[in-house]
């Protein structure tokens, strides 16, 4: 029974292909396209907010230097929302549970933001490796830990969401394969449960949002140091 809880983490397959790309591509066919009439629909008006209101949650940490990074940003917080949220629907795949996928978005953009301070303010960018006052016996030893907590940023936003998502998913099919399995035997205990059931699903679309913010919102926190 193990190893049926994780098989949902496992990347399906049709004849052999993969099919982790066109869970990822899904999403973007629900963006409704924008076209050239003056007089749009509710659903465009609706994402327009939307997407005016994440850029502008995530652009208040940033000064004006950092607003080119809007796009990448914004692009890449709806892009994990959406995936996210999807992935809470029955029968579906989540590929932010994997934890290569996320490596993969976090990397790259964290080495952009690195390489960035390192060519803009190369001073201060390696002054943050050694607080200013710090005893000349310590400085070795902090300069290698301060080395090392820059260099686990990449890793700790990638585990960070894949730990979050894979709790919540695990959480639901136990409480879900707990739920049918009383059912005959004790219908009472089964209705609690699956009210338990509800709850926790309210919670992990709250926890698909706020996981796919707060890793954006690390990463332009990273790009303010750096600009």
């Amino acid at each position: 029974m193990n190893m049926t809880f994780f098989d949902q983490f496992s990347s399906p397959s049709f004849l052999g292909i993969p099919l982790i790309l066109i869970s990822m591509t899904f999403p973007a066919l629900l963006l409704p396209s924008l076209d050239n009439r003056w007089i749009t629909n509710r659903l465009s008006t609706l994402q327009l907010w939307f997407i005016n209101l994440v850029t502008k949650q995530l652009m208040m940490p940033l000064d004006k230097k950092g607003h080119k990074w809007a796009l990448i940003l914004t692009s890449l917080m709806i892009f994990l929302l959406l995936i996210n949220l999807l992935g809470l629907l029955p029968y579906t795949f989540t590929p932010t549970t994997q934890l290569s996928m996320n490596l993969a978005l976090a990397f790259p953009l964290w080495l952009a933001t690195l390489l960035t301070g390192l060519r803009n303010q190369p001073s201060a960018s390696l002054g943050h490796l050694l607080p200013e006052g710090t005893p000349t016996p310590l400085i070795p030893a902090l300069i290698l830990i301060e080395t090392t907590s820059l260099l686990i940023r990449p890793l700790a936003l990638g585990v960070r969401l894949t730990a979050n998502l894979t709790a919540g998913h695990l959480l639901i099919q136990l409480v879900s394969t707990a739920t049918t399995a009383l059912f005959p035997t004790m219908p009472a205990v089964s209705l609690l449960t699956l009210l338990i059931l509800f709850l926790l699903t309210i919670l992990e679309i709250a926890v698909a949002m706020i996981q796919a913010y707060v890793f954006v919102l690390l990463l332009s926190l990273y790009l303010q140091e750096n600009i």
